[in-house]
């Protein structure tokens, strides 16, 4: 075998390894940094990582094509349909020549430890080009399948979005831009543009964030004019809306309570000098990136590994004028980003979360000074997650009262606004609450 067939088959395979541990509960970044231990080459890791993202992406439409193509998917080993998924993407949705992909992923069978399904993987490929308009006109067109997701999720966003439900699903069809911060301290946007032009890297505004850049192509950070030297993070432009909807002032006290890996830290500490601001994160090994970032933004906060729920082990009883609460969320406006979010997140997840977001609102509340603010953040798009959590919150307390977001972006919700994921932007939910004074 020549060496780049094998080479090819190797991708392959660790693709297949990567789709297998994701829809076996695994993480898919996780997944992938072990699969890319085995890829050496760059090129090669870029394919893998397309490989695996899109196969994930489009799991539920290639496994109902799989069980077209497979006479028996049940006791097909469940390493082999990892496989062949891999192979279907490519020949539907990839410029890999359809020679090139089948023999690769035929060859990868020996890799995966199933040589003795070669055959198999190679006739239904084979089978796939010969009648793919057929067979993928046979599956059903239910909205799930079409958007390839499970269909409670297809079921609550159609709910929470009964006029833009069609777009929200197929939004997580897409992958998103990549969209830098400028930080605003050291340089311009302006400047920051003329430098990515300069560098080959063109990148254009994006209207309502004022600090992002959304770059024409992804290009890897470490290339990028000015982020070793801390002039530009990578940074969704929906998460850039923190910083200047939370109002923090100079020598304001802040507190971002779940905080790593701190791009919203990072953020506010760049357009607002002399904040006393305290990081906060539960998770030891992402709280260290905050460090990382602030040794490379050069920039200063007080980093503290507790949890925010519990104050009364962290807390010295002086209060906050500012509380940012980015909550643990089902992630569900960032699955263009994170599509394995779509098959590790379960329907009895989002009331357990949503329980454990009104305990954060409830413990940190007490913590906000009179006349202070408390913004609570989540990157999911479904409403028991945000303006359900936060209607609840409300009526308990008569001293918070809604201060409301006036924005060109999104749209309003009941209480709040919320952004539906597409274009510039991931999806958020944002709140921003008041604690009145007397």
């Amino acid at each position: 075998m020549a060496a780049n067939s094998t080479e090819g088959a190797s991708v392959r395979a660790a693709a297949a390894r990567a789709v297998f541990a994701t829809l076996g509960g695994r993480n898919l970044g996780t997944a992938l940094k072990e699969a890319e231990a085995e890829i050496p080459i760059g090129r090669d890791r870029a394919l893998l990582q397309a490989l695996a993202y899109g196969t994930v992406r489009d799991h539920r439409w290639l496994e109902a094509l799989c069980g077209k193509l497979l006479r028996n998917l049940a006791t097909t080993p469940p390493e082999v349909v990892a496989l062949v998924e891999v192979g279907l993407h490519q020949l539907r949705d990839t410029r890999v020549p359809p020679h090139a992909a089948v023999s690769a992923t035929v060859s990868a069978c020996d890799l995966i430890g199933h040589a003795h399904a070669r055959a198999l993987v190679n006739a239904v490929l084979r089978r796939y080009l010969r009648e793919a308009r057929t067979l993928e006109a046979a599956l059903p067109g239910t909205p799930a399948l079409r958007f390839s997701c499970p269909d409670w999720l297809a079921d609550t966003i159609r709910r929470d979005w009964p006029t833009t439900w069609r777009a929200v699903l197929e939004a997580g069809q897409q992958p998103g831009p990549m969209t830098l911060r400028v930080n605003v301290r050291a340089t311009s946007t302006s400047a920051a543009s003329k430098a990515l032009e300069a560098a080959g890297m063109p990148a254009c505004a994006v209207a309502g964030a004022p600090d992002a850049l959304r770059l024409h192509t992804p290009h890897a950070v470490h290339q990028l004019p000015g982020f070793d030297n801390g002039t530009l993070s990578v940074q969704d432009a929906a998460a850039q809306l923190a910083a200047p909807l939370l109002d923090a002032r100079p020598g304001m006290r802040v507190l971002d309570a779940c905080a790593a890996p701190g791009g919203k830290t990072m953020h506010l500490l760049e357009r607002t000098d002399e904040l006393d601001l305290l990081a906060l994160d539960s998770d030891v090994g992402r709280l260290k990136r905050i460090t990382e970032n602030l040794e490379r933004l050069h920039l200063t906060a007080e980093v503290h590994h507790a949890e925010a729920d519990n104050p009364q082990r962290w807390w010295n009883g002086k209060p906050f004028d500012r509380i940012l609460l980015d909550a643990p969320c089902s992630g569900t406006g960032v699955i263009r980003r994170h599509p394995d979010i779509k098959w590790l997140r379960r329907p009895t997840d989002i009331p357990k979360l949503a329980a454990q977001q009104r305990t954060l609102l409830e413990a940190l509340w007490p913590l906000l000074a009179p006349g202070g603010v408390l913004l609570y953040v989540t990157c999911s798009i479904l409403d028991a997650e945000g303006a359900g959590v936060v209607e609840g919150f409300l009526r308990k307390h008569r001293d918070a009262q809604e201060w409301r977001i006036e924005a060109e972006w999104g749209e309003a919700a009941r209480v709040g606004r919320r952004i539906a994921p597409g274009g510039d932007w991931d999806g958020f939910y944002y709140a921003r609450l008041r604690r009145l004074e007397g």
